[in-house]
């Protein structure tokens, strides 16, 4: 039976694939205590498993996808990356030197200590990072190296399984450090801290949407008893915080109205704005219906990108205020995003070119006041299939120049020409987003499909080899991947601390964000109880998530020299 099953998987080898993406999806979700592997080092450890019977992918395919991946993470972290190339966020980029400074140190050390080969080194830096992408690009460096294809392969091999060793137990350890550590090395309560720092925000213990710059937004239909005789002007007064009398009915026609529009009896008004404000709409205006099934009087959402690189570093509160108020009656701002995490909704959450505001309002309005913050997402177009692919063609190109140094070749190669065409195609897409769309969650998709097949096709490639390297480092190669992740993050930490003077959440948010891990990140925010650690993730994050994938051939040339 398994010679059978073998067969089938060795002469259908996108049987293999899916089958290593499934059960590792799977496998990935499955959770331990606050833990999960995620569906990458899922999607690896099956790989390994059925590697085992001799089943390999081929490697053009494993090309493909890599290149589709790192170009999309590129393209995602371009905006923000270069956005984050200002004085204030700058200051955040020491995380990401101390993480990749102080990895390189200890995998050198590790190396010569323990007399690792180039592969094996490589998988603890990238399973110490807990970054995929610095597993990518560290297999294509020893791919490229000039070495007998059967050496190649075991380093690869080595690779493979290192990381995912070193991988379980550096998450383990990043995840304690963030949630348990950093509080308990702080002596402060991480709830606490995270409380005071909201309402420092602008959060505070009041209602969300009891600031008049960024309400809990809510739309009501009153039906105008107590309101007969006031005009538009005069009932948005008195209902106060901001909110717009954005439709009238009259009998069975939409009337367009004005600010000396008198309300009657009987009108029905859409009124949209604070949850606080609208609470004694009825009080004022009249009874509250549920309107009419098909009636006109609906919102809208807008997901709009901010293009403008004046608005660089401004609060939500800066924003609101700028904006004379008839350019913005009726619309509010109900959700920031940056690179796929959301913010929180508060005055001095700042902004920068590149993030996502999700503006509601009604249609009219949406239209005049998107046009005024930067470009509003086609959300028909999921993907430009001819800007990205336009873009992988020259990451592919760009990696083939070679320049010698020393007589030594030297070239970004597939990895790191993709990765500088995605930062350039991200950035230029922010500048001018009428061109090159590739909504968040097309790019998650291909992002996660290309990565996931990439690692399918390392695991299946290391094959019995796996084994092996188990054997002979056997519980060192955990400590020693404990060690690694620890020591960058503790030394983060009392930057963060004694020459920073952050505050817990944002101590833990750059923990997190220099290992680009999204369980530790979340692990933060629930003993948090907000968002807070976010608001330092997502600056660290931009900094890593470029910088840590060129770790990889960095690492492999560096331990090949060594004696």
């Amino acid at each position: 039976m398994l010679d059978r099953v073998t067969e089938l998987l060795r002469s259908t080898p996108g049987l293999a694939l899916f089958i290593c993406l499934g059960l590792g999806f799977a496998l990935g979700r499955l959770r331990v205590w606050k833990l999960s592997l995620g569906g990458i080092a899922g999607t690896l450890l099956v790989a390994l498993v059925i590697g085992q019977l001799g089943v390999t992918l081929d490697p053009e395919l494993r090309n493909v996808a890599f290149a589709l991946f790192i170009f999309t993470l590129g393209y995602m972290a371009g905006p923000s990356f270069f956005a984050s190339l200002n004085r204030k966020a700058l200051r955040y980029a020491v995380f990401t030197a101390i993480q990749m400074l102080t990895l390189i140190a200890l995998t050198c050390l590790a190396t010569v200590l323990m007399g690792l080969d180039r592969g094996t080194a490589a998988g603890l830096l990238a399973g110490a990072t807990t970054s995929s992408s610095t597993l990518g690009t560290a297999g294509e460096a020893l791919g490229a190296l000039n070495l007998p294809p059967a050496q190649i392969h075991q380093l690869q091999a080595n690779l493979a399984t290192a990381y995912s060793v070193v991988y379980i137990f550096s998450l383990i350890t990043i995840v304690l450090l963030t949630a348990q550590g950093v509080p308990l090395l702080m002596r402060v309560g991480m709830r606490e801290e995270a409380a005071r720092l909201w309402e420092q925000l602008g959060g505070g213990d009041r209602p969300e949407g009891s600031v008049a710059a960024l309400p809990g937004f809510v739309g009501r239909i009153f039906r105008i008893t107590a309101g007969d005789g006031m005009t538009v002007a005069t009932a948005e007064q008195a209902l106060g915080a901001e909110a717009a009398v954005e439709r009238l009915r009259r009998g069975e026609d939409i009337v367009v109205h004005g600010p000396e529009t008198v309300l009657r009896t009987g009108d029905h008004v859409l009124v949209v704005g604070h949850r606080s404000a609208l609470l004694h709409g009825e009080h004022v205006l009249g009874p509250e219906t549920l309107g009419r099934g098909g009636h006109p009087m609906t919102l809208e959402t807008a997901d709009v990108v901010i293009t403008d690189p004046r608005f660089r570093g401004w609060t939500l509160d800066r924003l609101h205020e700028e904006i004379p108020p008839k350019d913005r009656h009726g619309v509010f701002i109900t959700g920031v995003s940056r690179m796929e995490h959301e913010l929180p909704v508060k005055p001095y959450t700042g902004v920068n070119p590149g993030d996502t505001l999700r503006l509601t309002g009604a249609a009219a309005d949406l239209a005049a006041h998107a046009s005024r913050l930067g470009v509003r997402v086609d959300a028909s177009v999921k993907a430009d299939l001819a800007f990205i692919s336009l873009g992988v063609v020259a990451g592919l190109l760009l990696g083939q120049l070679s320049v010698s140094v020393g007589g030594v070749p030297l070239s970004l190669g597939l990895g790191g020409g993709c990765l500088f065409t995605g930062l350039l195609c991200g950035w230029l897409r922010a500048r001018r987003p009428t061109y090159g769309q590739y909504h968040p969650a097309a790019a998650q998709m291909i992002s996660q499909f290309g990565l996931a097949t990439f690692v399918c096709a390392v695991g299946l490639s290391a094959g019995p080899s796996a084994l092996v390297l188990i054997k002979q480092y056997g519980v060192l190669l955990p400590v020693v991947a404990v060690l690694v992740t620890a020591l960058p993050a503790l030394l983060s930490v009392w930057v963060a601390v004694k020459l920073m003077h952050l505050p817990a959440p944002l101590v833990a948010g750059v923990i997190a964000g220099q290992q680009c891990s999204t369980p530790a990140v979340t692990g933060a925010q629930k003993e948090a109880g907000n968002n807070t650690p976010l608001l330092s993730y997502t600056i660290v994050y931009a900094f890593s998530a470029v910088i840590l994938p060129l770790l990889g051939p960095v690492i492999v040339a560096l331990t090949g020299a060594l004696p």
